[in-house]
């Protein structure tokens, strides 16, 4: 069992440090050599990792790891979608879903609103952790220091210890909003879908800030967070 647990937590470092040698990896892992050149020689000859190439070997992630993230993405899309559609039923605006991806969140599914007045974002496109409403979700959960506190618009929460506060909040009543932090004409309300290792994807409500009244931001805030826990119930 150790060897497989050595084994992924080599496969881990590599994704994060890639091109990276045997030397490095050992450091990072702190582990012999010994132990991460076998870990690394069963990766190879799985197909999880490849040479990068030159004089000194060193590893890289295959698109194998890339093939089995994207049917974990569609699975959470099957069990995402039915609670999505729901809640954009009940709410009549766009709802999104997004995952985790370094300091960002990546946009993979969206429910549009039938409004004509509507913000459209792209699949694909990433939003910072703590400039949105998707990325406080999932950063209220994640363990380690913030990310750089990039300002967006007037309303960005720039100082460390606000955004301490903030996702304090977020991780005691069940949901994240944006107001108008990352473009000044969006707000949103958003809950993180969380694993047993933390969040794995975050869902939300999505609309025009003219549209997102005071007295509707709470009400929203507990439509998301319960059809979040559903999400999670489900995977």
């Amino acid at each position: 069992m150790q060897n497989v647990v050595n084994a992924l937590r080599a496969l881990e470092e590599v994704a994060a440090r890639q091109p990276i040698g045997v030397g490095e990896l050992a450091r990072a892992l702190g582990l012999p050599k010994s132990t991460v050149q076998r870990s690394l020689r069963t990766l190879h000859e799985a197909g999880w990792i490849r040479p990068a190439g030159g004089e000194v070997t060193r590893w890289l992630v295959t698109t194998k790891a890339l093939q089995v993230g994207r049917r974990a993405e569609l699975g959470l899309r099957d069990v995402a979608l039915p609670v999505m559609e729901e809640l954009r039923q009940r709410t009549g605006e766009t709802v999104h879903l997004m995952v985790p991806e370094g300091d960002a969140v990546v946009l993979i599914e969206r429910l549009e609103t039938d409004k004509p007045l509507r913000i459209v974002l792209p699949l694909g496109i990433r939003l910072p952790l703590h400039a949105s409403a998707n990325g406080k979700a999932v950063l209220a959960h994640l363990p380690g220091d913030l990310p750089p506190l990039e300002p967006y618009t007037s309303a960005t929460i720039t100082d460390p210890e606000v955004l301490r506060e903030e996702l304090a909040l977020i991780r005691d009543r069940g949901w994240a909003d944006n107001r108008g932090e990352w473009r000044s004409d969006i707000a949103a309300v958003a809950a993180g879908v969380l694993g047993a290792d933390g969040p794995v994807a975050s869902l939300s409500i999505s609309c025009p800030a003219t549209r997102m009244t005071d007295d509707l931001r709470p009400e929203y805030g507990k439509l998301v967070t319960e059809s979040a826990t559903r999400i999670a119930a489900a995977l």
